[in-house]
Order: C-alpha cells, then sequence, then structure tokens
C-alpha cells in the first residue's frame, strides 16, 4: 500500500494476522498510473510498482516511534506559534517605540512592560497584548514539558543515546533521527542515506559532464533541518579551536576556503554519513582523538 496517512497503523495490523506488507511512498507509485486518477487506477499502479526489482519500501514504524514522532511534530508547531506571537508582540511594542533585541530568551523583556502601572503603556494597549503574553507563557511552559518527554524518549533508546554522541547530534536530533529509520540498513551505504536527507548536491548531469548545484533539498524536511541546526552549534566549537578531533579538523580546514553556512552544510552530510554508520553496523561513534564535545542542538 502507499505510505500515506493512518497507513503504518493498518501495516501493523495486517502485520498481526501475518501479513507481509510492504509501504510505497506515493511519489514512487505515480509513474505508473495511466490516465486520470481513481482507486482502481490506483491499485493498478500499486500493484504494477511493488514488482519493479528496483522499488524501494518505507519501513513499517512502531507505535512507539510514532509517538516520538508526535512529540517532534507537536514540539516543532508549538515552536513555530511561539515565534509568531513573539513577532506579533514585537511589532506591537514597536509602534510605542519599545524595541528589545531579537530572539526568543528577550521576549520575557517585553512582557515586563505589561505590569500594570508602566506609563510606556497605554492601558487600551495593555489589554490587547496580556492575552498575547498570557498565549505565550503557556507556550514556552509545554514546550519545555515535551522536551522532558523526548529527553525520556532518549534516554530509554539505546540507538538514539549511541547517535548523541555524534557532534552537532544531541537528544532531540538523535531521538528524531532514530524514529524516523526504523532500519537504517535497507540504505546501501552513507552516501545514499545523505541523499535521502538532501544533503547532497543537486545533480544535473548529461553527455559524461557532471553539472552539480546546491543540495537537492529532497526526503525528510524536519531531519534535514535539525542535521543543519545541529552542524551550526558543532562547527562555532570547531571553529574555536576547542575541539581537537579528526572531524574538527577537516571542518577548519574547509572554512579555510569556504563559507561558514556552506560547510555547515556539509558538516550535516557528513553526521548524516556518520549516523548511518552508527544505525546500520549497530557501533558507537569513534571521535578518533581526544578533546572537548562540540555542541549539540
Amino acid at each position: 500500500m502507499e505510505a500515506c496517512a493512518t497507513a503504518h497503523h493498518w501495516a501493523g495490523t495486517l502485520m498481526a494476522f501475518g501479513h507481509d506488507v510492504r509501504l510505497i511512498p506515493p511519489a514512487y507509485v505515480k509513474p505508473y498510473l495511466r490516465r486520470q486518477k481513481n482507486d482502481a487506477a490506483d491499485a493498478a499502479a500499486i500493484c504494477e510498482a511493488v514488482t519493479r526489482p528496483s522499488m524501494r519500501f518505507v519501513p513499517v514504524k512502531s507505535p512507539q516511534q510514532q509517538s516520538t514522532l508526535m512529540l517532534h511534530g507537536a514540539r516543532d508547531l508549538l515552536i513555530a506559534q511561539r515565534t509568531a506571537l513573539i513577532n506579533a508582540l514585537r511589532g506591537h511594542f514597536a509602534e510605542l517605540g519599545i524595541v528589545v533585541a531579537q530572539g526568543a530568551r528577550n521576549s520575557r523583556q517585553l512582557l515586563a512592560f505589561l505590569q500594570e502601572g508602566n506609563p510606556d503603556v497605554p492601558t487600551t494597549a495593555r489589554i490587547a497584548l496580556q492575552p498575547l503574553a498570557a498565549m505565550l507563557l503557556g507556550i514556552e511552559a509545554q514546550i519545555a514539558r515535551l522536551d522532558k518527554a523526548i529527553l525520556a524518549a532518549h534516554r530509554s533508546d539505546p540507538i538514539s543515546v549511541r547517535l548523541a554522541a555524534i557532534p552537532g547530534i544531541g537528544p532531540i536530533v538523535a531521538s528524531c533521527l532514530s524514529a524516523s529509520i526504523p532500519d537504517a540498513s535497507l540504505f546501501q551505504g552513507s552516501r545514499e542515506f545523505a541523499a535521502y536527507l538532501g544533503v547532497v548536491p543537486r545533480q544535473h548531469s548529461t553527455g559524461g559532464k557532471a553539472r552539480l548545484g546546491s543540495i537537492s533539498k529532497m526526503g525528510n524536511r524536519h531531519l534535514r533541518r535539525l542535521l543543519v541546526v545541529g552542524a551550526h552549534a558543532a562547527l562555532y566549537s570547531m571553529k574555536s579551536g576547542k575541539t581537537r578531533t579528526a572531524l574538527a579538523d577537516w571542518a577548519r580546514s574547509l572554512l579555510a576556503k569556504k563559507p561558514f553556512k556552506v560547510v555547515a552544510v556539509a558538516l550535516a552530510n557528513k553526521m548524516a554519513r556518520i549516523a548511518w554508520a552508527v544505525m546500520a553496523r549497530s557501533v558507537a561513534y569513534e571521535p578518533g582523538s581526544t578533546g572537548a564535545g562540540a555542541s549539540a542542538a
């Protein structure tokens, strides 16, 4: 069946009855769809696609893995809502001539202006902004609660714990990787895994001439973003010279020739490849030399 909404639930249900279930990405079924789309045509396309020897399938996720991904999805949604509220508050306060530094941490300074008796904020404006401030505080409390749940899920997962030893990968990235990739051995190699995450150059080659562009941005957008953010954090530590490992030396040598953000994406590619080796081979990450650990997202 197609790997669409509720597919993992039904796959688990059918597997409990002894069936061999294969989930196919909808994008891989589309080329076999003839003429107009309907249920019969979809079923025929799936039957045609599943017979292809080169077809790739989606591993069925367990309820625990799906639950962990729900934690990440809920956290991501709340962070987006928090950002929207902070931007709204900053915009409204700017109309009153009140401006603070950017960043979620500095938003608390804005809330201090909503205290009773503050002459900088008119009473009517205070009435309008207090509900937004209350929502912001509530969302921050919920994000902290989800962070604790993700940390608990991370500590209970041996694969996630091993992944967290990789520079730039912390509990959030590690738990998301472990839950999103039930079986890393399905990928033929680390480069294929990096290509799945979209952190390899986009190709437009022809006539034996290779033309490489920016990263393809294919695959799991959330995982790719987490890896790139984690790579930025790790690269700051590596750039300072505090981290003395082969990976850090490679990053510093690349920084001498390339812009910081380009190197960060290249480091995210390295992190993805190392993560594949840790998951597929069931081994622990070995940095190669001693040194201070890199920051992790």
